[in-house]
């Protein structure tokens, strides 16, 4: 179990950055300002209000801080260590390189995890005692459904980073991802449709079928869909440029969120991997 003595490691050295405390300061302070709008504002308290939909309305900030705080704590996980020459030292021990990719993954997503698991458990407890409101189902659900989130994007970014051995290549590989995938993507597939329709302006709710597949390409919208599938009473417009009640296919169900979680978990490591593995160091 070598991998485990490297996730373990992993794991003392993230948590020792400052950055990353810094940034899960300022995501519980959020999450603390959306519990109290949620509650207390009066155009939300109109609403329907839940424990539930609370935890909602924290999952928009949690999709930002997840892959932010994942870039910036996993982009030189790997290309580090190979640019310093450290890898040679790892590798001298009984490490493989697999070993060396998924204790990395591990070790970094346990990490993030806590902030994760404390921002979902404050606005289980606000919803608890606020609404007077008990969601155990659904918040044990969004937890799971949350934590495969932080490992998909830890998985994302060593992935990429087992792939060079430069930090600053890794970097913009990293950075160029969350633009492209995070920032940028729901223009994306505005835009393809905008063509796809002859230049003229379509609104979401009437995009192509294929828009939905499109769509779940980005891991947030792919996150927003997932819960959707395994929470059933969800708010359902909350997540996704395209909801999989506006099309009529096979394939528009909302477990395709979950089945991209899981590409994104697997996919980049192994390609990560494969590269390391071929690398001389």
């Amino acid at each position: 179990m070598s991998w485990l003595v490297i996730a373990k490691k992993e794991f003392q050295d993230a948590v020792r950055a400052r950055v990353f405390w810094l940034l899960s300061g300022l995501f519980m302070a959020l999450v603390l300002l959306i519990s109290g709008v949620y509650v207390y504002i009066d155009e939300v308290a109109d609403a329907d209000q839940s424990t539930l939909g609370l935890i909602f309305f924290i999952a928009s900030a949690l999709g930002l801080f997840v892959s932010l705080t994942a870039l910036v704590v996993c982009y030189k996980s790997i290309a580090g260590e190979r640019e310093s020459g450290s890898m040679k030292i790892l590798l001298s021990l009984p490490h493989s390189r697999l070993d060396v990719v998924l204790g990395k993954i591990l070790g970094r997503s346990g990490v993030l995890a806590i902030p994760v698991a404390v921002a979902l458990f404050v606005g289980a407890v606000v919803g608890t005692v606020a609404l007077n409101d008990v969601e155990i189902i659904g918040t044990v659900a969004f937890t799971l459904v949350g934590l495969l989130y932080v490992m998909t994007y830890v998985s994302i970014f060593v992935g990429l980073s087992a792939t060079t051995g430069s930090t600053n290549r890794a970097a913009s590989l990293s950075v160029g991802f969350f633009l492209v995938l995070e920032l940028f993507w729901g223009i994306i597939v505005t835009g393809v449709a905008f063509i796809q329709a002859g230049f003229e302006f379509v609104p979401p709710s009437e995009y192509p079928e294929w828009a939905f597949i499109l769509s779940q390409i980005q891991p947030s919208s792919a996150f927003g869909t997932a819960l959707v599938a395994v929470i059933p009473d969800a708010p359902r417009a909350a997540f996704g440029s395209v909801p999989a009640e506006q099309v009529d296919a096979i394939y528009a169900t909302p477990w395709l969120g979950l089945v991209m979680l899981l590409v994104w978990l697997v996919v980049p490591p192994v390609i990560g991997y494969m590269k390391l593995e071929k690398a001389d160091l």
